[in-house]
């Protein structure tokens, strides 16, 4: 069915999104030991760029210096796009605060349908009928994997109303990073562009964390959580779905990542004891479905 590169591909890109499914998971960990969206997103932002920038030493020394260098409009266009991944990373977080993970994984799956309405507005490509289709697919799936008609908003340990809030915001922003990061500065490393967005993303998250933080900050999160968040979040995914990502093509590639979304449930079914029940796991099912649909290529 596939030939060595492609499986060799779809098996890094599945590893990456399997990262990814992990994350909010590790977050909830950290927020029941009392540490703050500011400390989190600190650890993890400050570890990911020094990992991100070993790499990159890395990769100058194995080339000898003859990559391209990133010029000054590469860096200034880079840390603006990487502005929206600080804004997805604090919005996400803040969502699986007040939410079950398995919820907010769920809302920022809304970037499927939220690309095709961008793509619209801003490159004016009218949806196709397939994408029509997997848009409606992803928002019944949607309606049926948070479980809409069962939410009760006067649960007083969930924050329904703020919670779902911060996921679309979460969502509308990592729209925007996957929107720009396939567009600017495509001509040097994925290593050095990682770096720049991250530290675009930094400004965002240390703005957040001046403003928030009303506590002192405890600085036990860099021990406790802040390596294995930058691991999952910040510095494996990226190398291992850039890595993958040129042997699958966007289409297959774009399939696998939507491993993402039943990881992450699984991870707070098991690890968080979170209750998912059939009708859930039926909508996630619809959602990675609009996603194959959408990316699969039709005979005209």
């Amino acid at each position: 069915m596939f030939g060595n590169q492609t499986l060799k591909g779809v098996v890094l890109v599945a590893l990456g999104a399997t990262s990814y499914g992990m994350l909010a998971t590790f977050v909830k960990l950290a927020y029941q030991e009392n540490f703050t969206t500011a400390e989190v997103t600190t650890a993890q932002f400050t570890y990911g760029i020094l990992g991100i920038l070993i790499i990159n030493l890395f990769q100058r020394a194995k080339n000898k210096n003859t990559a391209v260098k990133a010029t000054k409009k590469n860096i200034s266009q880079l840390m603006l796009a990487g502005t929206s991944l600080g804004m997805t990373s604090v919005f996400y977080y803040l969502a699986v605060k007040h939410i079950p993970v398995s919820i907010g994984i769920v809302l920022l799956m809304q970037t499927v349908w939220m690309g095709v309405l961008l793509e619209w507005i801003l490159d004016k490509k009218v949806p196709s009928m397939q994408k029509t289709i997997s848009v409606i697919v992803v928002l019944i799936g949607t309606a049926l994997a948070i479980n809409i008609f069962k939410i009760n908003f006067n649960d007083p340990e969930i924050d329904w109303s703020i919670g779902l809030i911060w996921g679309l915001l979460a969502a509308t922003s990592f729209t925007t990073t996957m929107f720009t990061a396939n567009k600017v500065a495509l001509e040097i490393s994925s290593a050095q562009r990682s770096l720049y967005m991250l530290l675009g993303g930094a400004i965002i998250v240390l703005i957040f964390a001046l403003i928030t933080q009303v506590t002192p900050f405890n600085f036990e999160i860099f021990a406790k959580w802040g390596i294995i968040l930058a691991l999952f979040g910040t510095i494996i995914p990226p190398m291992l779905l850039n890595a993958g990502f040129p042997h699958t093509g966007i289409g297959l590639g774009s399939i696998v990542t939507s491993l993402e979304l039943p990881v992450s449930v699984l991870m707070a079914y098991f690890i968080l004891n979170e209750k998912v029940i059939g009708l859930q796991w039926f909508g996630i099912f619809l959602i990675i479905l609009a996603i194959v649909i959408m990316n699969i290529k039709v005979k005209k």
